[in-house]
């Protein structure tokens, strides 16, 4: 149950139900570092880093939540624990673990994940 009441839970005898998204990319950010830093990304560096990296990919013509072409998803910790930093991850490429320093410009972000440019604004 998804903690509603009165919401029937799913049968197993009952077919799957699909979503469509147009995500063609998926960056996972934690959510703990970023909660840690309180912002510091964004133009005036007010912002947290998931919202910097979708602000960029609306802005570049991506859409917004299911409709955008780039998905920027906060996740609970990587324990990885950076000072000043947030850890960030390009889900197709799960391997690769990126420190981001408090400031960093998006632009700069999104090259190191190797994301290609049709995700960054300007």
């Amino acid at each position: 149950m998804c903690g509603r009441k009165g919401r029937i839970p799913v049968s197993h005898d009952q077919p799957f139900k699909r979503a469509r998204s147009n995500w063609t990319e998926v960056v996972l950010v934690c959510r703990k570092c970023s909660k840690k830093l309180g912002g510091g990304f964004g133009e005036d560096g007010d912002e947290k880093l998931a919202k910097a990296l979708r602000k960029s990919a609306k802005a570049a013509g991506g859409g917004k939540g299911r409709k955008a072409r780039l998905a920027v998803v906060e996740v609970d910790c990587f324990d990885v624990c950076p000072k000043n930093a947030v850890v960030a991850v390009r889900a197709s490429n799960p391997g690769d673990w990126v420190v981001v320093p408090r400031g960093t410009s998006t632009r700069a972000v999104v090259e190191r994940l190797g994301l290609p440019g049709e995700y960054m604004s300007g």
